[in-house]
C-alpha cells in the first residue's frame, strides 16, 4: 500500500523537482523513477505503479488540483443529474496515456525482477470525491445523492465502472501483471447500500476483466469485514484486508476461495523493530500454514514513518515466512 511516498527522502526530492504532484503523475519517466525507488531500498516482492486514484475523474474534465495541506479538490464537482449526463467515459489512450506509458516504462526497467501491480479506485470511492468535490469525513453530499437521487448516482457509478474496466484493461495491455481495486470508502456505507452502490459495480469490473485469465485481481474495501464472503464471491483472486479483522477469522470465512492480502496496522511502523517483528509473527501465526497470503499493510503507509522501520518490517516478513 503506497510503496512510494513522502516517507522516503528520495521521493520528496523528486517531488520537489517535478514542481507538483500531478506533474509527477503525468510524467511517465518520473512516475517510473518513483515506482522503482522503494525497490532500491527494500526487497519487496512486487512493484506498485505510482499514480493516483483520481486520474479517471480528472480525465472526465472535473478540474482536479491538489492544495498543499488539504489534498485533492475538483473545480467542477458532480451535484445533479445534468452534471452526470455531461460527463463521458474518457478515451483512455488520449486522456490517460501517461499512465499506460508509465506502466510500459516500468515493466521495461524492472527487467523481470518483480511483477508490477496496477490499480484503480473503485467506482464508489471515485464518486465520493467527485460529488463532494474534495476529501471528506462526513460524506454528506454523496449520501444525500444516494438516498434522494439514487438514479443519478447509479448513472454516475455505471459510467465509472465502464471507465475503470477500460482503464485497467489498458494497464494490462501496457504490461501490468496484477491489479488492485481500492474501495477506500466502501466501509462508510450501510449494509444494504454497500451491496447496491459499491460491491455491485466492483463485481461488474471483475466480470469485465475476467477474460484476462493470468492477471490476478485484488479487491480491497477499507472496513469491509462485514462483506468478506460477498467480496470473495465476485470472482476476484485476492481479498485485501484492513487491520480491523483478524486474518485467521477472514480465512475461516472465505476458505481457499481467494488469497488474502494484509493486514498489519501501519501504525506499528511508528514503533520499534522489536515490536514490528512481534506483530509480523502474530499475523503469520494467525494465518497459519499453507499458501495464499500476501503480507501487506492494512492501509497506506503514512509520511511520518522512519524508512529504517520499513526495512525492519520487510526483513521480518522474509525471515519468518515459510518459503
Amino acid at each position: 500500500m503506497r510503496q512510494a511516498g513522502r516517507y522516503l527522502p528520495e521521493y520528496r526530492a523528486i517531488r520537489k523537482e517535478a514542481g507538483s504532484f500531478m506533474n509527477l503523475c503525468t510524467n511517465p519517466e518520473l512516475a517510473c523513477e518513483v515506482t522503482l525507488q522503494p525497490l532500491r531500498r527494500y526487497e519487496f516482492d512486487a512493484a506498485i505503479l505510482f499514480s493516483d486514484i483520481l486520474t479517471i475523474p480528472d480525465a472526465m474534465g472535473l478540474g482536479l488540483h491538489f492544495v498543499e495541506g488539504e489534498g485533492p479538490k475538483f473545480e467542477r464537482p458532480i451535484r445533479s443529474k445534468s452534471d452526470v449526463a455531461a460527463i463521458s467515459v474518457p478515451d483512455i489512450a488520449s486522456t490517460l496515456g501517461y499512465v499506460t506509458d508509465a506502466v510500459s516504462v516500468i515493466r521495461r526497467e524492472l527487467k523481470g525482477q518483480v511483477p508490477l501491480i496496477g490499480f484503480s479506485g473503485s467506482p464508489w470511492t471515485l464518486a465520493t470525491y467527485m460529488v463532494e468535490g474534495q476529501s471528506t469525513r462526513e460524506f454528506r453530499l454523496i449520501k444525500g445523492m444516494l438516498y434522494d437521487d439514487p438514479e443519478s448516482l447509479h448513472m454516475l457509478l455505471d459510467k465509472l465502472a465502464t471507465s475503470v474496466s477500460q482503464y485497467l484493461q489498458a494497464q494490462i495491455d501496457a504490461g501490468a501483471q496484477a491489479l488492485q481495486i481500492f474501495d477506500t470508502w466502501g466501509g462508510v456505507l450501510s449494509d444494504a447500500a454497500y451491496r447496491e452502490f459499491s460491491l455491485f459495480y466492483m463485481s461488474k469490473i471483475v466480470a469485465d476483466l475476467s477474460h484476462n485469465k493470468d492477471i490476478p485481481i485484488i479487491l480491497f474495501t477499507k472496513n469491509g469485514s462485514p462483506w468478506l464472503e460477498e467480496i470473495a464471491d465476485t470472482g476476484c483472486n485476492a481479498l485485501g484486508l484492513d487491520w480491523s479483522v483478524g486474518i485467521d477469522d477472514a480465512r475461516r470465512r472465505v476458505g481457499d476461495k481467494v488469497a488474502l492480502q494484509g493486514n498489519m496496522d501501519p501504525a506499528i511502523l511508528r514503533t520499534s523493530p522489536t515490536a514490528i517483528e512481534t506483530e509480523v509473527k502474530r499475523i503469520l501465526d494467525a494465518f497459519g500454514d499453507g499458501p495464499g497470503h500476501v503480507f501487506n499493510l492494512g492501509h497506506g503507509i503514512t509520511p511520518d514513518i522512519d524508512p529504517e522501520n520499513v526495512a525492519a518490517f520487510v526483513r521480518a516478513v522474509h525471515s519468518q515466512s515459510v518459503n
